[in-house]
């Protein structure tokens, strides 16, 4: 009989608020220049197109108010989206309006930048990797269950405050791509999985975190996250 060479790491856990129950990780999908005003700011054209994807490791969510200040970087950048949280598997691509069926939940959180690697791997045309899937690049609310709260509204205002200070701001109806467009999209890439989170995309504003920064990122009537960068 085999046996692992070493225990294996515990599955990452996101807790559902008001429910007795865990959401285990499987994969976690981000959506780029989701946000017209961030692709404009940026420098990135704005267009219909089909999403940007990039992914980060499962590991990546941290769920703890003390956010560390990440290793080799000095320019860390902060963009809140709201998390969409897939409760089923999809049976191979999926039709138009057939996305929704899948999500069990929606949270907010942080896609977190390390942007001055970003900036040389755009430069020499590289990988985006090491900018983004970083430890405790992905911090993330407790999740709320869609059969408590419904699917958000266009007009549900997501937003970010530093220190007491709004530094983003839009609304949902705001994003270029909606939660089915991108499911769709994602589904003919991948195959989607209960335990997969999307990162929808973030609005402008985007600027950098230091030690000491206290940030607080709310999805209006949903979800709420703060802490402190350590």
């Amino acid at each position: 009989m085999r046996a692992d060479l070493f225990p294996a790491p515990p599955v990452p856990r996101v807790p559902f608020a008001g429910r007795d129950q865990d959401f285990p990780v499987h994969r976690i999908y981000c959506v780029g220049r989701n946000f017209a005003d961030h692709a404009k700011e940026m420098g990135a054209p704005v267009e219909r197109g089909t999403p940007v994807i990039f992914m980060k490791p499962a590991d990546a969510v941290h769920l703890h108010p003390r956010l560390p200040f990440p290793s080799g970087t000095r320019d860390l950048h902060h963009e809140v989206e709201m998390v969409v949280a897939l409760g089923r598997d999809a049976d191979g691509p999926l039709a138009p309006g057939q996305g929704l069926g899948l999500v069990c939940g929606y949270g907010i959180g942080l896609d977190l930048t390390r942007r001055d690697l970003q900036a040389i791997a755009k430069d020499k045309r590289l990988p985006w990797d090491v900018s983004k899937g970083f430890d405790a690049s992905a911090p993330v609310s407790a999740l709320r269950h869609v059969d408590d709260i419904g699917h958000p509204a266009p007009d549900t205002a997501l937003w970010l405050e530093i220190n007491g200070e709004r530094r983003q701001a839009s609304t949902l109806g705001e994003m270029i791509f909606g939660v089915d467009d991108v499911l769709v999209h994602l589904s003919t890439l991948f195959r989607l999985r209960a335990g997969d989170l999307v990162f929808m995309g973030t609005p402008a504003g985007v600027a950098a975190l230091q030690p000491g920064d206290r940030y607080r990122a709310v999805l209006e009537g949903i979800a709420d996250l703060g802490g402190e960068v350590v």
